[in-house]
């Protein structure tokens, strides 16, 4: 199960990468997405998409107090970089509920969004960090997705 949970938590081995992990898992979460928009439009996939990061976020949960308790135990730091799950549910977060009709390409500007709010860390993000183990870890991305998500729901609406 410890294998399954570092497989997990890092987004497939993608959260390994040496340069931005964090911003490797929401590219997988983009291109996961983009696909997923190639066969039907993003806006009528939100049920689906929707009950898709539930389960990913309390999966994502779970691997990552799996990594955690590992890494802490090992004499390494909390909220180790390596988990990205945190970032793949975050950029999913960040396309739901588009309205009908909107393109994959917006995916671009919710990356970037998602990516800025999610470094950023705007308030409630940075507290929420203080939750213990994973619920810390994946509720401060909820929250970047959320942000980036309400960002791109205005613009889209205003062009």
């Amino acid at each position: 199960m410890r294998r399954i949970g570092r497989l997990a938590a890092t987004t497939f081995g993608t959260g390994l990468s040496p340069v931005a992990p964090g911003t490797a898992g929401s590219l997988v979460a983009a291109g996961a997405l983009a696909l997923a928009g190639r066969f039907r439009p993003l806006p009528t996939c939100s049920a689906w998409l929707a009950a898709a990061l539930v389960l990913i976020f309390f999966a994502g949960k779970w691997a990552s107090d799996v990594v955690e308790a590992e890494e802490v135990g090992a004499g390494r730091r909390k909220d180790p970089s390596m988990v990205n799950i945190d970032e793949f549910f975050g950029m999913g977060v960040s396309a739901l509920f588009w309205p009908h009709g909107a393109s994959i390409a917006w995916l671009i500007p919710a990356f970037l969004l998602f990516r800025l709010f999610d470094i950023a860390k705007p308030f409630p993000a940075n507290r929420s960090q203080s939750l213990p183990g994973g619920w810390g870890i994946m509720t401060d991305d909820l929250i970047a997705g959320i942000y980036a998500n309400i960002t791109i729901q205005i613009i889209i609406r205003i062009i």
